[in-house]
C-alpha cells in the first residue's frame, strides 16, 4: 500500500533483513521485499525498504549521559556559499580498505558548495566501520530528492545534532551500515555529508528502492507535505545536484533513463518490471521511482523550480536603470560614467558573474552577488546590457539601453539681455523681461536662474517676466544644463531708473497732481493740444509710465525725432503707474523720447509718471 513518509530504500547490513514498514502507514497488506547484502565483487540487488526517520517522526537526540559530538570545523552561514567561496569543509575520498576499488573523482562543470563532514558535524565513525560501496557503474545519472519526514522546528545550530539523530537511528536501530542519504541540507542551507566514501566520489547510497545503483541522494531535514523548503535549503539542494551530475556532464534540466533493479510503483501509479528503463528528470523526487509521498507535496512541487536553478540560466534577469546625468524617455545620457542596475529572481549562490556588455562587449564583471556595475564610455550613441552568466554557463542577457555620452557643453546662442516690458511700476519693483536662447549638441535639459532668485526653465524657453529695484545694479546669472551633464554659464547685469516727469522738458501748459498713486507722489496732466514732454537720457530700454482711465486720451511718441508710436491712455478701469509703452535697443546710448498730446476730441487728457530707463 502507499506510504505516507519518505521510506528510504536500504541495504541492511550482511546477513541481516530488515522488513520494509513505511512510516505512518498501516500494516502493509502482504510480504514486504528484503534481501541480504551482496557478497563484494557481485552485482547488487535492490536494497530493501526502509523508513526513513524513527516512528516518532524525531531522530533521537543524544542522551545527556552520551558524549558531545564534536561541533562543525567551520561557521557555516545561513544561506549558501557563493561559487566562489573555498570549499574548506568537504571532505573529498574516504579512505576505504584495500578491497575496495575507489572510483575516480572527475571535475565538474558547477562549483561544488560549502559541505559540513562527517568529522565537523559529529558523525560516530566507531558504529558504522564498514566499508563504502560505490556505483557499479562509476557513475551518477541523476538525483532523488527526499526530505527526513520529522520536524521542521529545529534551529541552524541543531542542524547537526538532527543529522547526527538520524545517523545514530539508522545505525543502531536499524542495523544499517551508514545513513542512506549522500547528502543532507537543513532549513539554514547547510550541507553535510551523508554516506562515507567521498562526497566527490559516485558513493552507493541507499535511498532509492531499484534505482541506488544509478543515482545520489539529497534529503532535506523536516517535512514538506505542505510547506515547501526554505530558499536557502533549495539552493543548497540546487547547487549539490549541479555539482553532482556535473561531474558526469548530466544537464540538470534533462532527463536520464534509469534501469530498474527490482519491479516497482510510483507515487502516481506507474509501475514497472525488474531490468526496466525508466525515463525520469535528472533532479526528481523519490515518489517518482518508489510508492511514497517523499519529499512531500510542496517540495515536489518545486523540484521544476530546483531543476532551473541547478541548470541555468539565470532566470528574472532584469535591467533596473541605468544612472548617468540624466535621463529623456528610454535614452540615458551621461558625460562618460554611467552605474547600470539590474535583479534577478534566482539566489546568487547559483549565479557565477555579471557582465556589463557595451554595443555587445564585455568591459565591467561583476560577482553574483552585485546588483550594480559602472562603465566609462566613449562619445556616442551606445546600447548598454547586462549579461549573467550561471554556474552552468548558460547565460542571460537584458534588453539594451540606449545611452548617449558626449562632452561638448552647451551654449547661450542669445547671451542673457534685460528688457523693460509693460506693467505695474515701484520703486520696489519694476517689471523687466529677462530673454536668452540656448542650445545643444545633443540634448538640452534645462536653463536655471541662479540670481538674484531661483528659477528653472525648461528646454525651449527662451524668456521669463521678472521685476527688479529701482536705483540698484541687479546681475541676472544664468547656467545651462543639457542631460549628458555638461553646463555654461552666462549673466547679464542692469540697472533700472525712475525719471519723474519733473525732469522733463516741458512745452504748452501742464498741471502738478500730488496722490500717494502717483510715483514719487506727483505726476503731469494736460489737455492742450500738443503740448508735450520730453526725456534724455542713457540706456538700452524705456518704458513711458502712464495714469490710465475712461477719460483719458492719446499722445503721440517721438524717439530721437521721429515718431515711433500714438497711444491711447484710455482704459475702462483706474490704473496708475502704468509702462504703456516700451522700447528696446541692442545695446546702450543715449536717445530722447519727447511725448505730445493729441488732445482727443472728449477726452483730451494726459496725465504721465515719468519714463524708466534701464541702464
Amino acid at each position: 500500500m502507499r506510504s505516507s513518509g519518505c521510506p528510504l530504500s536500504l541495504r541492511p547490513r550482511s546477513g541481516e533483513q530488515i522488513p520494509y514498514v513505511a512510516e505512518g502507514a498501516e500494516e502493509s497488506e502482504g510480504p514486504t521485499p528484503s534481501v541480504t547484502e551482496p557478497e563484494t565483487g557481485t552485482e547488487p540487488q535492490p536494497d530493501a525498504a526502509a523508513p526513513e526517520t524513527p516512528a516518532s517522526g524525531t531522530p533521537p537526540e543524544p542522551s545527556p549521559s552520551e558524549p558531545s559530538a564534536p561541533q562543525p570545523s567551520v561557521t557555516e552561514p545561513s544561506a549558501p556559499v557563493p561559487p566562489s567561496a573555498p570549499d574548506t569543509s568537504s571532505s573529498p575520498t574516504a579512505s576505504p580498505g584495500p578491497s575496495v576499488s575507489v572510483p575516480p573523482a572527475p571535475p565538474s562543470t558547477a562549483p561544488s558548495p560549502r559541505i559540513t563532514t562527517r568529522a565537523a558535524w559529529g558523525a560516530d565513525e566507531s558504529i558504522s566501520p564498514e566499508e563504502p560501496s560505490y556505483l557499479p557503474g562509476g557513475e551518477i545519472k541523476a538525483v532523488v530528492v527526499h526530505h527526513t519526514a520529522e520536524s521542521n522546528d529545529y534551529t541552524c545550530t541543531q542542524g547537526p545534532a538532527v543529522v547526527r539523530g538520524i545517523y545514530a537511528y539508522h545505525v543502531k536501530q536499524l542495523g544499517w551500515k551508514d545513513l542512506g542519504y549522500n547528502f543532507l541540507v537543513d532549513k539554514c542551507g547547510t550541507v553535510y555529508e551523508g554516506r562515507k566514501g567521498g562526497v566527490d566520489r559516485p558513493v552507493m547510497g541507499a535511498h532509492a528502492y531499484g534505482f541506488n545503483s544509478e543515482t545520489t541522494g539529497i534529503a532535506v531535514l523536516g517535512t514538506y507535505t505542505s510547506t515547501a523548503p526554505s530558499t536557502a535549503a533549495m539552493t543548497s539542494v540546487a547547487r549539490i545536484a549541479a555539482w553532482k551530475l556535473g561531474q558526469y556532464g548530466v544537464d540538470p534540466t534533462s532527463t536520464a533513463t534509469l534501469t530498474a533493479g527490482d519491479s516497482g510503483r510510483s507515487h502516481s501509479g506507474k509501475t514497472w518490471a525488474k531490468g526496466g528503463r525508466l525515463t525520469l528528470p535528472a533532479i526528481h523526487g523519490h515518489r517518482d521511482g518508489y510508492n511514497t509521498q517523499c519529499p512531500g507535496d510542496a517540495f515536489y512541487d518545486k523540484l521544476a523550480t530546483v531543476r532551473a536553478r541547478a541548470g541555468g540560466p539565470v532566470s528574472g534577469l532584469t535591467l533596473k536603470s541605468v544612472t548617468g546625468a540624466g535621463t529623456s524617455g528610454t535614452t540615458t545620457y551621461t558625460r562618460a560614467a554611467v552605474t547600470v542596475n539590474w535583479s534577478a529572481t534566482i539566489p546568487a549562490a547559483l549565479i557565477a558573474k555579471y557582465e556589463l556588455l557595451v554595443d555587445g562587449e564585455a568591459v565591467a564583471t561583476a560577482a553574483g552577488t552585485a546588483t550594480s556595475a559602472k562603465a566609462t564610455l566613449a562619445a556616442g550613441t551606445h546600447r548598454v546590457a547586462v549579461r549573467a552568466v550561471h554556474q552552468s554557463d548558460r547565460t542571460t542577457t537584458t534588453a539594451a539601453a540606449t545611452v548617449v555620452a558626449e562632452t561638448t557643453v552647451p551654449a547661450f546662442t542669445t547671451k542673457p539681455n534685460l528688457a523693460l516690458r509693460t506693467g505695474t511700476v515701484n520703486t520696489a519693483a519694476v517689471p523687466l523681461t529677462l530673454k536668452w536662447k540656448a542650445t545643444d549638441g545633443v540634448a538640452l535639459k534645462e536653463v536655471r536662474l541662479t540670481a538674484p532668485t531661483a528659477r528653472t526653465y525648461g528646454p525651449t524657453t527662451t524668456s521669463a517676466h521678472h521685476t527688479a529695484r529701482s536705483g540698484s545694479a541687479t546681475t541676472w546669472s544664468m547656467k545651462v544644463h543639457d542631460r549628458a551633464g555638461n553646463t555654461a554659464t552666462a549673466s547679464v547685469a542692469g540697472t533700472p531708473v525712475v525719471f519723474q516727469e519733473s525732469s522733463a522738458t516741458r512745452s504748452g501748459t501742464w498741471t502738478t497732481r500730488s496722490s500717494s498713486s502717483y510715483l514719487g507722489g506727483k505726476s503731469y496732466t494736460s489737455s492742450s493740444r500738443n503740448a508735450s514732454l520730453s526725456w534724455t537720457s542713457t540706456g538700452r530700454s524705456v518704458a513711458w509710465t502712464v495714469s490710465r482711465a475712461a477719460t483719458s486720451g492719446q499722445a503721440h511718441i517721438y524717439v530721437d525725432g521721429r515718431k515711433a508710436a500714438t497711444v491711447d491712455l484710455k482704459s475702462s478701469t483706474t490704473k496708475y503707474r502704468d509702462a504703456i509703452w516700451t522700447r528696446t535697443w541692442s545695446g546702450s546710448a543715449k536717445h530722447t523720447i519727447r511725448i505730445v498730446v493729441v488732445g482727443t476730441s472728449g477726452r483730451p487728457a494726459v496725465t504721465t509718471d515719468g519714463i524708466v530707463y534701464l541702464k
